[in-house]
């Protein structure tokens, strides 16, 4: 039956017949489905704390999860920040058999299984834009069955101005968006949303606030997010959803497609990158004789990335890589993990450097990023957001579009951007790509430096047990030193979510 599922679920099936507990996650992970088994003892449920009211489940903190978590800023599937307890991953059916205790783990749907078998459409571009078109109306149409009040996001980007605009074409009446807008002009795309708005004719409804507003939902991310999760952009979120749920109960949202239509930034990135591959090679030898990555540091710490450049798999996870100068045994007891397994296997399917990018992206960043700060910020205020451009039919027909009609000349997200010169004028759309952040770095050297202060004394520290003090020291100076950077600041606002998750799950 799941093959005939289209959306977004969690699902859990006793069969009393067969004594099997059935748990069954949706395709690109959507929703969120949690298991703990140990001693005999298996729980699940849609939510990591709702486990702690048995007594018997047992909080130990996962010291590797806790590794990559400091890395990322969240923890990927099938991990948690606690042992024993595991994320069902996008696509899985779990069956648990009561009689003998035993658990098998399917899988029904994957990236890896429809990129594999993919067979690439050799249309023309203005075919593939039809096609595109078709699917996303059936998939919006779709989406926009209700008996409750449905809206859109409406960022004033491509992708929720695309779903937006579909939205509008097949309503009888002014579709609701909803926007946050800044004080700030720094942070404030509110105008290119209203645009949008204006030229589709919406119900448009906006809210302007100080970026400071943000500073009071700091403390509420550990209540609404079960583990420790430090993605800031989902203050905002968070936001837009409480301003939404006032005048409906569903909303369309643009997740998705920039992953699938080759959208950040880094994609072009690793481009740039393949350019040192020679020199990152000679490094790498030299590393064998002296320690390079120190004397390089010395130089500058940005250089240490050189030695970790030398083929295309690395490239797309040099982070994880030259992080390990910074990061190992920062966690006490544990050596830092460069990287995960399940990460490189799915780059093993591509010869294309930024579908690499894509396809890991797709089984890593989106579902333990994107679609948890979505999931979790909108549950806050129970708004359910619905992902037309996740409809699995077009995650499918993605893989199958030519790559040179996603990156196009150096247009990223080209072919989606055509799609949308279809309903609205290029010239409101031409804009710079933002993401949907907030200065909390800014904040951690003024407003907020006295949680620093607060979480990562030494006397915290060594009393915690969980971090070693000097590699904190390490971080903390490279923090003081390189104001703006975003590298060690990275890292430090890390820490303190997991710290301000720990005094409200641990203490």
């Amino acid at each position: 039956a799941v093959h005939k599922f289209n959306g977004m679920f969690a699902i859990a099936i006793y069969d009393k017949k067969k004594e099997k507990l059935i748990l069954i996650r949706d395709r690109i992970g959507k929703k969120p489905l949690y298991y703990y088994f140990k001693n005999n003892l298996f729980l699940f449920s849609s939510e990591l704390k709702s486990f702690f009211k048995e007594k018997r489940f047992d909080k130990v903190i996962d010291k590797q999860a806790l590794n990559l978590y400091i890395f990322h800023g969240y923890i990927t599937a099938p991990d948690t920040i606690f042992e024993n307890c595991y994320k069902l991953e996008p696509g899985k059916i779990l069956e648990l058999s009561l009689n003998n205790k035993k658990i098998d783990i399917k899988t029904y749907w994957s990236i890896s299984d429809i990129y594999k078998n993919r067979q690439i459409e050799n249309k023309t571009e203005e075919a593939v834009v039809k096609k595109l078109d078709n699917l996303l109306t059936e998939a919006v149409s779709y989406r926009m069955i209700s008996d409750v009040p449905i809206g859109s996001f409406l960022s004033g980007g491509y992708d929720s101005s695309l779903v937006t605009a579909i939205m509008q074409k097949l309503s009888s009446k002014p579709v609701n968006t909803f926007t946050i807008g800044f004080d700030e002009k720094d942070f404030n795309e509110a105008n290119y949303a209203k645009k949008v708005a204006n030229y589709l004719g919406t119900n448009h409804h906006e809210l302007y606030l100080p970026i400071k507003k943000l500073k009071e939902l700091l403390f509420q991310i550990p209540i609404y997010y079960d583990e420790p999760f430090a993605d800031s952009s989902q203050i905002p979120t968070m936001l837009v959803s409480k301003l939404a749920k006032k005048n409906v109960t569903v909303v369309l949202s643009g997740d998705g497609g920039d992953e699938l239509f080759c959208g950040y930034g880094r994609y072009e990135t690793v481009l740039k990158y393949q350019r040192y591959k020679k020199i990152s090679k000679l490094f790498k030898k030299m590393n064998q004789f002296i320690n390079i990555d120190k004397i390089l540091s010395k130089i500058d710490r940005k250089l240490i990335k050189l030695g970790y450049l030398d083929n295309d798999d690395n490239i797309v996870n040099f982070g994880y890589l030259y992080s390990n100068f910074y990061l190992n045994g920062l966690v006490k007891g544990c050596s830092y993990i460069d990287y995960n397994k399940k990460y490189f296997e799915i780059l093993k399917l591509s010869n294309n450097i930024q579908e690499k990018h894509m396809l890991q992206d797709m089984i890593t960043y989106l579902p333990d990023d994107i679609l948890v700060k979505v999931d979790r910020a909108s549950m806050a205020y129970s708004l359910e957001v619905r992902a037309p451009l996740l409809d699995h039919n077009i995650i499918e027909y993605s893989m199958k579009i030519p790559h040179d009609l996603k990156y196009h000349n150096g247009d990223k997200k080209y072919i989606l951007k055509q799609l949308t010169h279809k309903y609205i004028p290029k010239k409101i759309m031409d804009r710079p790509k933002k993401g949907f952040g907030v200065p909390i770095y800014k904040w951690l050297h003024n407003d907020l430096n006295y949680l620093i202060k607060q979480y990562l004394n030494k006397e915290f520290i060594q009393k915690q047990n969980i971090f070693d003090f000097e590699k904190i020291q390490i971080i903390l100076n490279g923090f003081d030193k390189e104001y703006g950077d975003g590298y060690f600041e990275k890292f430090l606002w890390h820490i303190i979510v997991f710290q301000l998750w720990y005094e409200e799950y641990m203490k």
